[in-house]
């Protein structure tokens, strides 16, 4: 097989489960080796100690990284309570903290509903956030003080799965930039006795699932296209339009085209908006997909009071 012919044609995502202790990076770069010179990204970092779906974009689905971040991801995540530690999880410097009794599951219940919504959450110190131009992690490790901002996020559902003082597993459905040892923390503070994450797992994003997930050693030149799921996966939360054969040749010239409303299927991105007040002025694209719904022509915008689309990012080849 010739790698670069085959790299080259790759167009779509791997749904990876990254393993514990190895970086979110280290994955990227077990498939960038197989797709070389084949471009690739990833959609949501997770820690070391953390394992689960890791989505990595190959070929020109790169350029749809952003749109993958804003699906939903959910997870299930072990606290302790009762301890603190500097990295918000097991991994830091731990601490009991003193004289604390076990704490009714009731108690619980009501501060993690306070939770849910859009919030206001401040990282963890070590954390990937710039500050003034470095990673909050390293300054940190060098024993600086590090003092990060709140930020809106948004979470979805948090739900109780098991509680056996002091270990509270739950479900978590959430935005992106959401820190889920920030929750672990705060739900500690909240309760007064402190709390910390033991483990993470991410169980979804969006319909990616983990038990459909591909184990990363298991890839290999011979069958890394086999893996590679389609574009139009990534973009199944967004608003669909299925183009005609005349509408696909405008499209692969970039061209505008009018809206025939009954092909086009709406959906409600849960973006994160709160973040950004830019973002709450942008209209939410539009996937412009072939026929029967199998391929990614490009993404598009809606204009004219939703009489016309109008293509922004094209990925079918010109005729």
């Amino acid at each position: 097989m010739s790698n670069q012919s085959e790299s080259d044609r790759l167009f779509g995502v791997l749904n990876l489960h990254k393993p514990a202790e190895v970086t979110s990076r280290d994955v990227v770069n077990t498939v960038q080796r197989l797709v070389r010179p084949g471009k690739v990204g990833h959609a949501g970092t997770l820690d070391p100690m953390a394992t689960g779906v890791l989505l990595v974009c190959v070929g020109p689905a790169t350029r749809l990284v952003s749109i993958l971040q804003q699906a939903p991801k959910t997870y299930l995540a072990e606290f302790r309570l009762g301890q603190r530690s500097d990295t918000d999880d097991a991994t830091g410097q731990v601490e009991e903290t003193p004289n604390i009794s076990p704490i009714a599951v009731d108690r619980i219940e009501a501060a993690v509903a306070d939770f849910v919504g859009v919030i206001e959450q401040t990282p963890p110190a070590y954390s990937a956030v710039k500050i003034d131009g470095r990673r909050a992690y390293t300054l940190a490790r060098q024993g600086q003080d590090v003092e990060l901002k709140s930020r809106p996020v948004r979470i979805d559902s948090i739900d109780i799965v098991s509680y056996d003082w002091p270990l509270l597993c739950v479900t978590i459905q959430c935005g992106s930039g959401t820190y889920v040892r920030s929750i672990a923390r705060d739900l500690g503070e909240k309760l007064g006795c402190g709390g910390l994450m033991t483990s993470l797992v991410r169980t979804a994003i969006g319909d990616f699932r983990l038990q459909d997930a591909v184990d990363p050693p298991a890839l290999n030149e011979h069958n890394i296209a086999q893996s590679v799921l389609p574009a139009v996966r990534v973009v199944g939360h967004v608003s669909e339009y299925r183009c005609s054969e005349d509408e696909q040749v405008i499209v692969a010239r970039g061209g505008a085209f009018d809206l025939h409303k009954p092909q086009l299927n709406r959906k409600t991105i849960q973006a994160d908006r709160p973040a950004d007040s830019e973002s709450i002025s942008k209209a939410p694209p539009v996937a412009l997909v072939s026929a029967c719904g199998t391929e990614l022509l490009a993404l598009g915008e809606i204009r004219r009071q939703g009489r016309r689309i109008q293509p922004r990012t094209v990925f079918i080849a010109r005729p």
